[in-house]
């Protein structure tokens, strides 16, 4: 299973067209805010101290959320191209279990999807702090690494599900270019979610990774907040977090960061064993 997890790492960053289009969504993402979603986003809020510092942490806690998704499906483009040039089926044949050869798919997935999320919260913080931000604690640093391992164990399995149901390399590589252009939306990271219509904000609210955003930003943007609303009424503070989706509201019952985990360990849950179901169907 390790052996197998490993060559499926060498292959995929030996890949540079896998690397990049993995991360398309982050680029698309960060292009947009750079040219002109990051100057909207501060007018928008007026005069308040920190502004950009507040709105760089909330895109920048998003497209990590984002990163646990699209880089784990590019990553499982091996397990695809595996499948569509045979080499799964001479796998197969040998002495190796389908449940170590299925893991290694698994683990090795997590494990680009982990550094990937890495680099790109190290580029982050870079982005932030050239902009007149701060860095994060080390306490905050430590939360955002803990909760970068959940979203991309909930992300890997929600890919391995749809993964499960590809046979050739063109249907997924449609697959990801259409995930990677919607993802931005389904997590309401360009426009804050108290902007869209009403359905469009409950298919945000229910979508596993917004969940991992919202996290996201409780931690990240817990700084910036406190420096942007210093003084202002706790009102004012939860309308905002509201607004951006730092927590969701279904009627009177506000989320928590507990419904949030719950959320994403549920997801994970669910999905790994829709795909599990899902190969094991395909077998008899």
């Amino acid at each position: 299973m390790i052996s197998i997890a490993k060559r499926n790492i060498r292959i995929f960053f030996r890949d540079r067209s896998a690397v990049f289009f993995s991360l398309l969504a982050v680029f698309i993402i960060i292009g947009l805010y750079v040219l002109f979603l990051g100057d909207v986003f501060a007018q928008g809020m007026g005069s308040l101290p920190g502004i950009r510092f507040l709105m760089d942490s909330w895109i920048m806690a998003g497209l990590l959320a984002v990163t646990s998704v699209t880089t784990t499906m590019g990553a499982f483009g091996v397990m695809v191209e595996d499948r569509s040039n045979k080499t799964l089926r001479d796998f197969l044949a040998s002495p190796l279990k389908r449940r170590s050869l299925v893991g290694g798919y698994v683990i090795s997935s997590f494990a680009i999807g982990v550094i990937m999320s890495v680099i790109t919260l190290v580029l982050a913080e870079i982005y932030i702090v050239a902009n007149g931000g701060e860095l994060l604690s080390l306490f905050d640093l430590a939360a955002v690494l803990g909760l970068i391992l959940l979203s991309v164990f909930a992300g890997n399995a929600m890919v391995l599900f749809m993964v499960s149901f590809f046979r050739s390399q063109n249907a997924f590589a449609t697959a990801c270019t259409v995930i990677g252009t919607l993802i931005g939306f389904l997590t309401g990271i360009y426009i804050p979610i108290s902007q869209l219509p009403p359905p469009v904000q409950l298919v945000i609210k229910v979508f596993p990774v917004s969940h991992a955003g919202a996290l996201l930003r409780r931690v990240m943007m817990e700084r910036p907040l406190s420096v942007s609303f210093a003084g202002a009424p706790q009102e004012a503070i939860d309308n905002f977090s509201q607004g951006m989706g730092i927590y969701f509201r279904f009627g009177d019952t506000v989320t928590t960061a507990g419904f949030n985990i719950a959320v994403l360990v549920a997801t994970a849950v669910l999905f790994y064993a829709l795909a599990l179901w899902n190969v094991s169907r395909k077998q008899k």
